[in-house]
């Protein structure tokens, strides 16, 4: 799993808390004949310029099934006052890169509710941010959908020029998939998108996240569709 010569100096992390309301265990659900989390892990390993892949959890269940998965993944503890609901993923973040001395440059922060991530999706993230010197880099979907305000204006679009979907560029939609951000930006307290911002646009199956059983429904038999292909 070292980043092959040249390549710059990367880690990735995926939090994964112990307690989800939504979808009990939904980290370690079985997803199409494996772990939920199996999936976004494999796709960080199997990443060449990943120097070092990282689970930050407050379950010693969850951190069972991610040794089962990988041996090549790093177990981090995550202290339960940083596992609670109101608890925020850049703070178990900071957790992480001072517990572990994380010396990389830069930390992909993957979440395990888009298994939709591949492998050539977090290299070309990072061959994009690098490409044009980025600090950080967010991960987004194209909707061609109109939206409004409470009040009754509009927010991506003008109504009296209504554009012909065909021929509107769309809006790109913030997919949680995965970020990349500066370890030392990160380290001085920092959001994940920080500095400079890049874009990185995945194909718009992407945009269906893991939060309700519907979705979990829908996305499955969707995974299972493009297997048997």
């Amino acid at each position: 799993m070292n980043a092959s010569p040249g390549k710059q100096s990367i880690a990735a992390v995926v939090p994964l808390r112990g307690g989800s309301k939504s979808i009990p265990g939904k980290n370690i659900k079985p997803f199409c004949g494996q772990p939920l989390c199996a999936w976004t892990l494999r796709a960080l390993l199997d990443c060449e310029e990943i120097s070092r892949v990282f689970v930050s959890t407050d379950s010693e269940e969850i951190a069972a099934v991610v040794r089962s998965i990988d041996t090549r993944i790093l177990v981090h503890p995550r202290p339960v006052h940083l596992a609670t609901d109101s608890a925020t993923t850049e703070e178990a973040i900071y957790d992480l890169i001072d517990a572990c001395d994380i010396s990389e440059k830069y930390l992909v922060t993957a979440q395990a509710t888009s298994p939709q991530t591949t492998r050539r999706d977090v290299s070309a993230a990072i061959s994009q941010l690098l490409a044009i010197g980025a600090d950080s880099l967010v991960t987004c979907v194209r909707t061609r959908r109109f939206f409004w305000n409470d009040d009754g204006t509009p927010i991506n679009y003008d109504p009296a020029k209504r554009p012909l979907r065909q021929q509107w560029s769309g809006t790109l939609m913030e997919n949680g998939a995965f970020y990349i951000s500066t370890v030392e930006r990160l380290r001085g307290g920092s959001a994940r998108l920080h500095g400079k911002i890049a874009v990185y646009e995945m194909d718009e199956s992407a945009s269906i996240e893991l939060d309700e059983l519907s979705d979990w429904e829908t996305l499955e038999a969707a995974f299972r569709r493009n297997i048997a292909r």
